[in-house]
């Protein structure tokens, strides 16, 4: 029998449970990728497998946040789990890569609710005082899974087949569940709640379009781009104008005016773009132009990942001593102070150097991360809190996305014009990563030409960053835990 009082303990159990299946399938898919795509083909849709599963988690986040508010945060995760691992399963059988793009949007769609509505129950279930070592626990969570998951998708090819990289989500997924339905109690919602079904399949559309003229961009024919773009304007355009006419908007557009949660979400897009940035470039320049090993490569990274669960676990346990704005605006200078070293990297700079650099960058973003999510969470009603939550993780989806797209057209751009050389191609490029350049005669002029193209890439890098820190020093002083009571005391 579920139990009539929740259990806290287990609760967050599940949460971390739950987060763990989306946060491994970054890492674990990855590496299984390129044996699933030599044995089911079309590898031109190589990038789509994980494009798709990214759209449809960032079209839905908000979706599921605003479902959370209207019929509980309950009956949302359980719905999320069901689809993602019903998506895990159908991936897993997949006979074509058209058939695995298609179950990875289903994926997509559970982890659009996973997220947002995990941490709205942590936010529902603990004060501000005690949620932010609680938002620690779940940060460990995601350094784990970025450290394990190669590993793990390593042994089950090995050992399985490719199938049980989504297969495993299926007992997680269960457990998960049994610990929502068995310790987990809520209120149910009062009244008779209004889903507004066409703003929400008008912001489907309009996100859906976004991404996909992001991931298009730049090697797209006009055509394609043409048709996304207006596809992306008159979605926006109708969805602005139904959200102001609905009765119970699927998004509040107060909510995203409200100066704390505006300031908070564009800070949270300028450092998703940062550590994209971060995430993608650092292994190319340390292989391609440093001549490290890829274990190298992935240590200087696998650094940020160390970083970021500390800044969160400090922050979660100051914070109310100091106050969240200093602890906002102190630990967003860490940023673009982790940058610096990118930007001053050469061939012969050490990994360490690099590694530094990855650190302080991952300690500022885990501080940020905790930071904002208190804030936003505890300037709103608890009736609003799912859809606050979800604001924040979609900017750092949108973030994600921008700074894929933005920083690879630097990157691209720098390559196709090296001062008058001949334009760097994706083969030699790829001789180069693959510590072939000692065979390659022009193994030097292309490391410089790569070597300009990412310092290009890591000022602009820099710059978004101190963008990000510009953005915090906006925060209003806010007394969170007087707020938190008037919230509570204007509940009915």
């Amino acid at each position: 029998m579920p139990h009539t009082t929740t259990v806290r303990p287990l609760v967050v159990i599940s949460v971390m449970a739950s987060m763990a299946m989306v946060a491994i399938e970054a890492t674990i898919v990855s590496t299984a990728m390129p044996q699933i795509a030599s044995e089911l083909g079309g590898l031109n849709l190589y990038s789509w497998v994980f494009s798709s599963f990214l759209l449809t988690q960032t079209a839905l986040t908000v979706v599921f946040g605003k479902l959370a508010d209207l019929f509980g945060r309950k009956l949302a995760i359980l719905s999320g789990i069901a689809v993602f691992v019903l998506g895990s399963v159908l991936a897993g059988f997949s006979w074509s890569m058209p058939a695995m793009i298609v179950f990875r949007l289903i994926q997509g769609i559970g982890a659009g609710a996973i997220l947002p509505v995990t941490l709205t129950i942590i936010g529902d279930l603990y004060p501000p005082r005690e949620r932010g070592k609680v938002q620690g626990y779940l940060a460990s969570v995601w350094a784990v899974c970025a450290v394990l998951g190669p590993t793990a998708g390593g042994l089950l090819i090995r050992e399985l087949s490719w199938g049980w990289i989504f297969w495993i989500n299926v007992p997680i997924g269960l457990l998960a569940s049994m610990g929502f339905v068995y310790f987990y109690h809520e209120e149910k919602p009062r009244g008779r709640p209004q889903i507004d079904v066409a703003g929400a399949a008008l912001f489907t559309i309009a996100v859906a379009a976004l991404m996909m003229l992001l991931t298009d961009a730049g090697s797209a024919s006009g055509v394609r781009l043409g048709v996304e773009l207006a596809t992306l304007l008159i979605s926006s355009i109708l969805f602005f104008v139904q959200e102001r006419r609905a009765v119970d908007p699927m998004m509040s557009l107060s909510l995203w005016a409200h100066r704390p949660v505006a300031v908070c979400n564009a800070a949270t897009v300028l450092t998703g773009m940062s550590l994209m940035g971060l995430t993608t470039f650092l292994p190319m320049y340390v292989q391609g132009v440093m001549h490290r090993t890829p274990v190298e490569a992935g240590m200087t990274l696998t650094m940020m990942m160390v970083g970021w669960p500390s800044g969160a676990t400090i922050a979660s346990r100051t914070f109310h001593r100091i106050g969240l704005r200093r602890i906002l605006v102190y630990g967003s200078l860490f940023v673009p102070a982790g940058a610096i070293p990118f930007v001053l990297m050469t061939a012969e700079s050490s990994a360490l150097f690099a590694a530094i650099g990855s650190a302080v960058m991952g300690f500022g973003m885990g501080v940020l991360s905790v930071s904002c999510m208190v804030l936003i969470q505890e300037i709103v009603p608890a009736a609003q809190r799912g859809s606050a939550t979800a604001s924040n993780l979609f900017s750092r989806n949108l973030g994600n996305t921008l700074g894929a797209a933005v920083f690879g057209a630097i990157v691209n751009y720098g390559l196709a014009h090296t001062n008058g050389a001949p334009p760097v191609t994706s083969e030699e490029l790829g001789r180069l990563l693959a510590s072939q350049a000692e065979k390659f005669a022009a193994s030097d002029a292309l490391r410089l030409a790569l070597h300009h193209s990412l310092h290009v890439m890591f000022l602009c890098m820099f710059a978004v960053a101190v963008c990000a820190f510009l953005a915090m020093l906006c925060v209003p002083s806010l007394d969170i835990t007087k707020m938190s009571k008037v919230h509570e005391t204007a509940e009915p």
